[in-house]
């Protein structure tokens, strides 16, 4: 795990400042974000995300922690990212009339997948004993910016549209 702390240093730092950017931009568009349907939750699992990388990454800066700890606290973060991403798909589709909206609902779904899988398959590396688990979390970390970055779009710039 030393070997991995200025990846886990740099990725706290990153995710908390992106993380509080998102919540102050969120803030001063919440009345455009409150007039979709759709967008609060897109709101909050945005949010969610970067803060499941902050969160994995901070575990990562513990003096003690084993692999096998960490592998457990990335299959928690994946699972809660997956189960909240689930939820917002589920109440976003039925709430959605037209394809294109289901379609866009999936979307938000995917975005939640790409950034859950990998670190729960990192998880489960790390659990299993294999240290390639350590890289394939990094990834995961990676994705969440990826993913939080889309959403981040979505909900600052293309509900002006």
């Amino acid at each position: 795990m030393e070997r991995w702390a200025d990846f886990y240093v740099a990725e706290v730092g990153a995710a908390a400042a992106l993380a509080g950017l998102l919540f102050v931009a969120i803030s001063f568009n919440i009345e455009k974000i409150l007039a979709f349907p759709h967008l609060p939750a897109r709101a909050a699992q945005t949010l969610i995300i970067i803060g499941g990388s902050l969160t994995l990454a901070g575990f990562g800066l513990f003096p003690t922690i084993t692999q096998h700890q960490f592998g457990v606290v990335a299959i928690v973060i994946a699972v809660t990212l997956l189960i909240v991403g689930t939820r917002s798909y589920l109440r976003n589709r039925s709430a959605s009339g037209p394809n294109a909206k289901r379609l866009w609902a999936l979307s938000q779904l995917t975005t939640d997948v790409v950034a859950a899988l990998p670190m729960a398959a990192g998880g489960l590396l790390l659990t299993h004993g294999s240290e390639i688990g350590l890289s394939v979390i990094g990834v995961a970390i990676i994705l969440c910016f990826v993913a939080t970055m889309h959403s981040g779009w979505v909900l600052l710039v293309e509900i002006l549209r």
